[in-house]
């Protein structure tokens, strides 16, 4: 990080590479389109290279960059005129030596991950994102409580609703 404010553009490269997927996951849960994510976190990206001289020595970079991009999804969104709704159709995140799942776990997995996401889609967008961030991005609370831009009580009052 410290490489990266300092105008090393190979390291700012290396967080990108880093933070892509958990970026565009985020932007997703708020867009609810895969290219309206994957652009709103580039945009995001780009927006975080231009701010690095105001982040802050010693602060964590994730959850600083997560706001940044969940912000530009939000501009997204509003500007697109239409509510996110949730169709993640999330990538299963397996690593690519796991052996395939039979028919039959591969139908209840879809199931249950169909299930999981239509109750994703109903909740409030601030409460969406806090399941997202730790459980599918598996954030701490005091990251998402910097991403959310809230205190820790108010991440954790979330999560037990």
């Amino acid at each position: 990080m410290e490489r990266a404010q300092h105008g090393d553009t190979e390291a700012y490269g290396e967080l990108v590479r880093r933070y892509q997927a958990l970026a565009t996951r985020t932007a997703y849960v708020i867009t609810g389109l895969s290219a309206e994510a994957e652009d709103a976190a580039q945009d995001g990206f780009a927006k975080a290279y231009f701010a690095l001289s105001r982040f802050r020595t010693g602060a964590p970079f994730r959850p600083w960059l997560l706001r940044i991009v969940a912000n530009e999804a939000k501009n997204r969104r509003k500007a697109a005129g239409r509510r996110a709704t949730v169709d993640l159709s999330v990538a299963e995140d397996r690593p690519s030596g796991d052996t395939a799942l039979s028919p039959e776990e591969a139908a209840l997995a879809s199931e249950r991950r169909t299930f999981v996401l239509g109750a994703l889609g109903r909740l409030r967008e601030e409460d969406r994102l806090v399941i997202a961030y730790r459980y599918f991005m598996q954030l701490s609370e005091a990251e998402m409580a910097d991403a959310l831009g809230c205190a820790r009580g108010t991440v954790k009052s979330r999560l037990s609703r």
